[in-house]
């Protein structure tokens, strides 16, 4: 069976700087993320692998969960834990044959419980509802109500919140009935993504 994805999901910034890039991860490690997504939508397919490899190692050596972004097969080339996957991105029965049982797949879900539900007939490890809140990542994204969470909780699946997540409102996010906040701005915006990933990953114990 995958490994539960709960608590802080940190979500990797579009970041050619790789230098900076395993700075921001490994301070958002280090303040309690339990899962790191590696997000690149360019197309550089060379620095996509090299970033990919580094972050890989990284999750390895503090027992996070690594999670690549919509690429199945650069998760199967690193060695990742899994792979995410939205509307367009591939099937997660495709998926889980090339990444085999044990991987964690991750389908968004957005603002729909039959879609979790689909998803999790398909294969999925857990389900992803969002935006919670106005993304500036996605700011077309579709408003997903916190009420979902408890709509969904019968499925039995972890459920990750995404979307416009930070200090300041994730602790409404985690009352609601998430498993796992995933954050992006919230996080490595900050002036000390350290502190803000100690604030946001301590909500699940406080819980």
């Amino acid at each position: 069976m995958p490994p539960r994805v709960e608590g802080l999901y940190a979500i990797t910034p579009q970041c050619d700087d790789s230098e900076r890039l395993l700075e921001l991860a490994a301070a958002a490690l280090d303040g309690g993320a339990r899962v790191l997504q590696y997000r690149d939508k360019s197309a550089d397919a060379a620095r996509r692998l090299w970033q990919a490899d580094l972050l890989a190692a990284m999750c390895r050596s503090r027992g996070a969960l690594f999670i690549v972004n919509d690429d199945v097969e650069l998760a199967k080339r690193v060695g990742a834990d899994g792979v995410h996957l939205g509307r367009d991105d591939g099937g997660i029965a495709a998926a889980r044959a090339a990444l085999g049982p044990e991987a964690v797949i991750g389908a968004s879900c957005y603002d729909s419980a039959a879609r979790a539900r689909a998803a999790l007939a398909d294969g999925a490890s857990y389900v992803a509802f969002g935006a919670v809140f106005p993304s500036g990542t996605k700011p077309g994204a579709p408003a997903a109500p916190l009420s979902l969470f408890a709509e969904a909780a019968p499925l039995g699946a972890p459920m990750v919140a995404i979307g416009g997540i930070t200090p300041a409102n994730a602790a409404q996010v985690v009352a609601a009935g998430a498993d796992a906040i995933a954050v992006i701005g919230g996080l490595f915006d900050a002036d000390d993504a350290a502190a803000a990933a100690r604030t946001l990953s301590g909500l699940f114990s406080a819980r």
